[in-house]
């Protein structure tokens, strides 16, 4: 999946960005907005990781993304 397709279905793919990053919070799932790149910082904070890791593993789940979840 894209991630211009992430983005505009951004409030259903929460609950997966949930089960990948536990330790996000509604504010800052709410604050990142489909954004990718606040979304690879918040990884980063929340976690305590460099960017790197942080946008290694956003493209990770990014490329296993599925159609499946938007239903």
């Amino acid at each position: 999946m894209n991630w211009e397709t992430i983005q505009g279905n951004w409030k259903q793919l929460t609950g997966q960005l949930r089960s990948q990053w536990g330790k996000l919070t509604d504010d800052d799932l709410q604050v990142v907005a489909g954004h990718r790149d606040k979304l690879a910082g918040k990884i980063q904070e929340r976690y305590g990781i460099a960017k790197d890791a942080a946008e290694k593993q956003l493209k990770e789940w990014e490329a296993k993304a599925d159609e499946a979840w938007l239903k």
